[in-house]
């Protein structure tokens, strides 16, 4: 073991090794910040590239990139209300209250530094951790990932700071959004209207950025100027961070092991992992009512979860080639064009190749807070300008991002059709962020649902008699009669 440690050290002391993870790290926060383009999209651009390395410096920059860019989804989120990439969606609005009430730094330094931690965390769990939480993650059948999925969808009525019923309304609408198309289990046209561009269904990409950097815009330009913020130079990024560590310790470590466990699971990733925990931080908290008004708690919690589900969702690809996410998807085919075939003889016949992929996650963890400084520095000039001059660029970023994710048009006018949408809700007081919710994990909730009673002829015992799916059935249940709870609850008379 000795031996292959010292043999990882020196594969990732190469000079490409260093300069891979560098250049990537600045690309992936770059990609990051700019919304519409994800952590994914960042991860695909780097393939091409990936051609000419060699093999631990191909990863490196899969590595470094996707690490950077699930943290720097938060700096435009926070900074704008227009988050990154889909992961930083579930706390846009907390982070951006906080900015309001002249706490960026505080936000923008809780992301970076339980980024970090949460990274490091899951790491750790994929060194000590990889046979066993695969095994777990290779038990879950179809009715397991849609309870799962369900209970995705009842964090709709946690982080909803509005009526729970309004919650709900909205993630209806993001249910019957995500059937447009011909993305699911019957292989049928539904709702396309004979448009051929809808048979794809629509992506998530495009609806996030419509919802929240269109109707932004629009919201600025019928709305007078807001207060200016106080004209202050930036302070200390991780002034405060260590306090923030010390007071929500718990939220910080159960944010980590709820990351780490959604990221094994093949098809979850980051971003259940964000709004999962977010839910659950609001849920657990003795200050639920702060949640939405600028309260820190939160992102604590999920900035520690979706960069920990990034580390864990290597497991089953490391293992069995099986992808965690979309990310590990596009570094399973990089694995396999440089020869580290995935699987059990990985760890045997290529124990050095591991280690060094282990010592990568780390190194890219740690720069993350030195380089993450730096952008947010940079980025927090974007403040400093007119309101007239940020939204015509932003409104451009927007069109960009949407034609890169389907090299069409047609990404382009559903965005603006998506502002339009997602400024009458908020308008009228219901969540964009549950539609949001709503169009991710539905075509995961159907999907799983129709194979499940497919593979059980169509009885329901399974989704019940199985153990683990049992135990989640619980979860969404409770979840889904949380809000009657606390109404049957209210209108108990109180005694004198």
């Amino acid at each position: 073991m000795m031996a292959d440690l010292l043999e990882a050290f020196r594969l990732v002391a190469q000079t490409d090794v260093i300069i891979a993870i560098l250049a990537a790290s600045v690309y992936g926060l770059v990609v990051g910040s700019l919304p519409g383009l994800s952590a994914t999209m960042a991860t695909a651009l780097l393939v091409p590239i990936t051609f000419y390395l060699s093999p631990i410096a191909a990863i490196a920059t899969i590595i470094a990139a996707s690490a950077m860019a699930i943290f720097s989804g938060d700096i435009p989120g926070c900074l704008l209300r227009i988050p990154g990439t889909p992961a930083s969606a579930a706390y846009t609005d907390e982070a951006y209250a906080m900015t309001r009430k002249g706490q960026a730094e505080l936000a923008l330094g809780a992301g970076l530094w339980f980024s970090a931690i949460g990274g490091i965390v899951g790491t750790l769990s994929l060194v000590l951790m990889a046979p066993a939480l695969a095994e777990m993650a290779l038990s879950f059948s179809t009715f397991e990932y849609f309870w799962l999925a369900f209970l995705g969808l009842m964090c709709a009525t946690l982080v909803a700071r509005s009526s729970p019923i309004k919650a709900i309304a909205a993630m209806f609408i993001g249910l019957l959004v995500s059937c447009i198309g011909m993305e699911n289990p019957a292989g049928t046209p539904r709702f396309t209207f004979g448009i051929t561009d809808l048979l794809g269904g629509i992506e998530p990409i495009p609806a996030l950025v419509g919802v929240f950097a269109v109707s932004e815009v629009m919201r600025a330009m019928l709305t007078a100027e807001p207060p200016p913020l106080p004209k202050r130079r930036f302070g200390s990024i991780l002034a405060g961070q260590w306090k923030l560590t010390k007071k929500y310790q718990w939220p910080m470590w159960r944010g980590n092991i709820v990351g780490i466990i959604i990221g094994v699971l093949p098809g979850a990733g980051a971003d259940m992992a964000a709004w999962v925990s977010y839910a659950m931080s609001k849920r657990f908290s003795k200050e639920p009512e702060k949640f939405g008004t600028g309260h820190p708690e939160g992102l604590v919690e999920a900035g520690a979860s979706n960069n920990a589900s990034l580390a864990s969702g290597w497991v089953p690809s490391l293992l069995f080639g099986i992808p965690g996410d979309t990310i590990t998807a596009i570094a399973i085919g990089v694995l396999y064009m440089k020869g580290l075939n995935p699987g059990p003889t990985l760890f045997t016949e290529r124990a050095s190749s591991m280690y060094a992929l282990y010592l990568i996650f780390i190194i890219a963890n740690i720069i993350m807070i030195p380089l993450g400084i730096l952008m947010i520095r940079a980025a927090s000039h974007v403040l400093k300008a007119p309101r007239s001059s940020v939204m015509p660029v932003i409104v451009l970023l927007c069109a960009v991002g949407a034609f890169a994710t389907g090299n069409n048009l047609f990404s382009v006018l559903l965005v603006a059709l998506f502002g339009c949408l997602g400024f009458v809700m908020e308008r009228n007081g219901y969540p964009v962020a549950a539609m949001v919710l709503g169009i991710v994990m539905g075509s995961m909730v159907e999907t799983n649902f129709i194979t499940s009673l497919i593979k059980s002829d169509s009885s329901v015992l399974p989704f019940f008699e199985r153990p683990v799916s049992a135990v989640l059935a619980f979860m969404t249940g409770a979840a889904l009669l949380w809000p009657l709870a606390l109404l049957f609850r209210k209108r108990q008379p109180q005694p004198a």
